[in-house]
């Protein structure tokens, strides 16, 4: 077995990272193709939460004739996203793999359901606890003489940002433990500057949520304070002794 200290060409990790970008390309395509014929299914998943506060005879529009064709292409490939999610994780596993010791390549079960985990859960808690009370509270501005009427295309851009946002930001505690196994960081550093991630996770929530209101802001900040705690005790974790090289090389 190579020495795992040993260091790669610049170009063959181009290589491997294109590999890897293909092959995640591919699932996704193939993914799209599932999704596009569920996409009426589909579709009334996704506004779900808007069409439940919306008032009486009230319903979404189009503005355009190749708009709504357009929007269930969106529709698609973001579901494709999301049933595909595991496999693209593996993939990236797979191409930081080389850079790790022998005895944390173990962690890539862990790795890929975590990651997954987190994933779908950032997205579920944005769909399902985030998104309704957002919806309703701008919904109730509406009156007799003024009238909601929400464009498909603007609402489905907003909606599936925001639970893309949900998603990426909910890997905090796997990007924290990847931070504290390279040294990067420590449970003790995290603790102690705690008040400051606080304020980073609030811009960082007004930066992913696609809306500038403090509603949709704190929702996101609240549940990413309680993944940087959970970070912490990851931290903790992987702080555990790096092995030897020299007991992990083969002979």
């Amino acid at each position: 077995m190579a020495d795992p200290e040993e260091k790669m060409p610049f170009t063959t990790h181009l290589e491997e990272l294109r590999t890897r970008l293909i092959r995640v390309i591919i699932a996704v395509c193939i993914g799209f193709v599932a999704c596009w014929y569920c996409r009426e299914w589909l579709f009334q998943i996704i506004t779900r939460p808007l069409i439940q506060v919306l008032p009486q005879n009230s319903s979404l529009i189009f503005t355009s004739l190749p708009e709504a064709f357009f929007n269930y292409m969106k529709i698609s490939f973001f579901a494709s996203i999301f049933l595909t999610s595991p496999y693209a994780l593996y993939q990236l596993w797979k191409f930081i793999s080389p850079g790790l010791y022998p005895s944390e390549k173990k962690y890539v079960a862990p790795f890929v359901i975590s990651s997954t985990m987190l994933f779908l859960t950032g997205i579920l808690f944005g769909y399902f606890i985030a998104l309704p009370p957002a919806f309703g509270f701008f919904v109730e501005f509406s009156s007799d003489i003024l009238r909601p009427l929400f464009s498909l295309r603007e609402y489905l851009s907003f909606t599936l940002k925001l639970l893309l946002a949900f998603g990426i930001s909910f890997e905090l505690p796997v990007i924290i433990f990847f931070m504290a196994k390279i040294g990067l960081v420590t449970s003790k550093t995290l603790a102690k500057q705690r008040r400051y991630a606080i304020l980073v996770i609030f811009i960082l929530a007004a930066i992913l949520t696609p809306s500038p209101d403090a509603f949709s802001q704190i929702l996101m900040a609240i549940p990413l304070m309680i993944l940087y705690e959970f970070g912490i005790l990851v931290a903790k974790f992987a702080e555990k002794k790096q092995p030897d090289a020299e007991k992990e090389v083969d002979s």
